[in-house]
Parts: structure tokens; sequence; C-alpha cells
């Protein structure tokens, strides 16, 4: 029997975007290389994650991710507010749960037509996030690109929120190059699962700027996980307040890390760009 075209949405938060694959009824086998031509700018559809909405034992609905290389990843915020979007208008309410890989998210589409997003708690220790060898205080770690007497980006920040992150504080975001760093920094050996690269710059108590490298996918419109990272990072160095705006390329989001459960909240908007079908010769059904 021949195999049946698989339906898709493209999907964005702030320029971050996906292609949202539904496999809640038909089991589907991912292959990496399909998944790396869907993603494909040129020659697929083209996005920087690609997101299988799967059954789910306790939550609404499991969100599985892989970014655009084909590699697995435990989570993306920006991915989480379109899925929100999606299930809160399946079941005619605004609340809806999404089970992750790293956590299981509680979500709330507001009034304004924003999805807020509970991330869960941010993790500190050196293990959690994880890094290769031991560091007490990971508000600043022993990292440095450039000259030892002159480094050009030093002593980042880091931080898990689903995905690790290191975190560069600079002046100046747009000063630095950050799609020659990037690449390099994703694969230090410090970094055994690879991490997302960021630049924040603080504008004010309460406003960050942030441009994220991210692991698998490179340089990219937004980050919600860096965004929440770099919220983080950021009051925890005395630098802002626990409720912040984080400029992305992309556009903002804000960012409250509670204080009662050290929870973070992320808000911001999303969109559906268009629908359309797959081939069946690119993605095949499970057990064909």
């Amino acid at each position: 029997m021949q195999a049946q075209s698989i339906p898709f949405r493209k999907m964005n938060g702030l320029g971050n975007d996906f292609v949202v694959l539904d496999a809640r009824s038909r089991a589907l086998r991912f292959d990496a290389d399909a998944l790396r031509a869907i993603a494909d700018r040129k020659e697929g559809i083209g996005c920087d994650q690609i997101i299988a909405l799967e059954p789910s034992r306790q939550a609404d609905v499991f969100m599985r991710i892989w970014n655009a290389d084909g590699g697995e990843v435990g989570a993306c915020g920006n991915a989480a507010r379109c899925v929100a979007g999606l299930v809160a208008a399946e079941r005619g309410r605004p609340g809806v749960s999404i089970e992750t890989e790293s956590a299981v998210l509680a979500a709330n589409v507001n009034r304004d037509g924003s999805v807020t997003i509970d991330m869960g708690e941010p993790r500190f220790a050196w293990n959690q996030i994880p890094l290769s060898e031991p560091f007490h205080d990971t508000r600043r770690i022993e990292l440095q690109v450039g000259p030892i007497d002159d480094p050009v980006l030093h002593s980042p920040a880091v931080v898990n929120v689903g995905n690790p992150h290191a975190l560069f504080f600079v002046e100046d975001v747009a000063a630095h190059d950050l799609a020659k760093f990037g690449p390099m920094l994703e694969h230090h050996p410090l970094f055994p699962e690879r991490a997302n690269i960021s630049l924040v710059q603080v504008l004010a108590p309460d406003h960050i700027k942030v441009r994220t490298w991210e692991r698998g996918a490179g340089l990219t419109r937004a980050c919600g996980t860096a965004a929440c990272a770099a919220a983080v990072a950021a009051a925890r160095r005395g630098l802002v307040g626990r409720k912040v705006k984080v400029t992305l390329p992309g556009g903002d989001l804000m960012i409250e890390w509670r204080e009662a459960d050290g929870h973070i909240l992320m808000t911001g908007p999303y969109a559906l760009d268009f629908e359309g079908t797959l081939p069946a010769a690119l993605l095949q059904p499970a057990g064909v």
C-alpha cells in the first residue's frame, strides 16, 4: 500500500522557526538524513528545529525536538509556545501541559495571544549542566577565547534550562563574531553534550540583549531557553532583577525568575506561517 503524505505546520516564535508534525495518531519514524533534508533552507522547507507531537501519559502532549542537524534535544522554549497555542486551540482552554525529554511544562495562552511557559527551575551544579570537570561557582567559569593576557571572550556563566548554556557578558553583543566563535565553543571539550553559546549585554536593571549560537542549529533569531538562561545568569551576578525584558534579534521575550519557587516564566508570541505536506518518500510511517 502506498504511504500517505505527512501534513506539517510551519510555525515560529520570534523568527525561531519550526516544522511541526503530528504523530499522535500515527507513529512516524524519523531518519536523521530526512530531518536534515526538511531543515535545509535551500532544498527543503527550512527551519531551526523539527517538532513531533506525540501522545503523553502525563501531559496533554509530548513534544519531541530535533535540531536542524538531526540531533535530538530536550527543550525549546519558542517551540513550546507554538505547541501550547495549537493544543490550547484543540482543547478549547487556555491552560495546557507539554511533556519534553527534560520536563513537563505548564503553559497558558494569555488574552493578548501571547503564551506563558513555566520552564521549571534552572540547574546550576557543574554536573547538571553538564561540564566535563568540576567548577564550584558556575556564575563564572574558566573559559576564554583569544590571547591569555587579552581574551576576546572570557568567564562565561553556565546554566541548564533544559539545554546546556554558556553565556558571555559583553559590552556590545554586535561587536563579536558569534558565527566564528560559536561552533568552536559549542564543541569545546568542557561541554560533553555540547552547549548553546550566547552573548549577553545588560541595557538596564530590567532589560538585556542576547544573541545565541544554538547547538545543532547555528545562529538563531531567537532562543527561548537562552533568554531564560541569560536572565537567570544576569540575576545571579546581581546585574538585573528577577523580571527582565530580553531583546533577541527576532524580538522581545519577558522572563521572570519567580522568587517563590525558583521557576522561570517565559512570555512571548508565536505564529503559524503556513501548512503543507511532506512527501512519503522523505518521511515514512513507522513499521514500513
